[in-house]
């Protein structure tokens, strides 16, 4: 059974180096197996959206795109992720496991930006376009293009 990630962190903060094995193979199902290639594909696969209609639709050239999700290239613009994860539909949860995966912060409720692209993940308040004039609106710094023209 899949634990969360508190029910996960209790469990290791009482482990013990000497039982490491066996909690790691009591909760193999807790831990992530994925790349964050494998997983964000299997998510638009899911949504039945294209890599390259999530390129068009994130203003990210294909090529560049294509470059990052199969980890030829790395980004160091969390923006550029958001960007990707938004226009391939994925929701909140899935957009901060990716975040995550890639090696970058998940979406933090406290920082007022963050907190504004939650709403708007969870919300959905159009095109990438919609959404900067959204976080705009609201005081903040729109999503950056990834300035990659590759």
């Amino acid at each position: 059974m899949k634990k969360t990630t508190k029910e996960l962190e209790g469990i290791l903060l009482n482990a013990h180096s000497a039982n490491v094995e066996q909690i790691f193979t009591e909760n193999n199902y807790s831990f992530v197996n994925k790349t964050f290639s494998d997983y964000f594909k299997d998510l638009l696969s899911q949504n039945k959206i294209s890599q390259q209609k999530v390129f068009i639709d994130a203003d990210i050239s294909e090529k560049y795109g294509y470059k990052l999700i199969s980890g030829e290239k790395h980004t160091n613009q969390r923006d550029t992720l958001l960007r990707l994860c938004y226009a391939g539909k994925l929701n909140v949860e899935e957009t901060n496991r990716s975040l995550i995966l890639y090696g970058m912060s998940p979406l933090y409720a406290r920082n007022k930006r963050d907190a504004l692209l939650i709403i708007a993940f969870n919300d959905r308040v159009g095109d990438i376009l919609d959404l900067n004039e959204y976080l705009i609106k609201n005081g903040e710094k729109p999503l950056k293009n990834s300035g990659n023209t590759e």
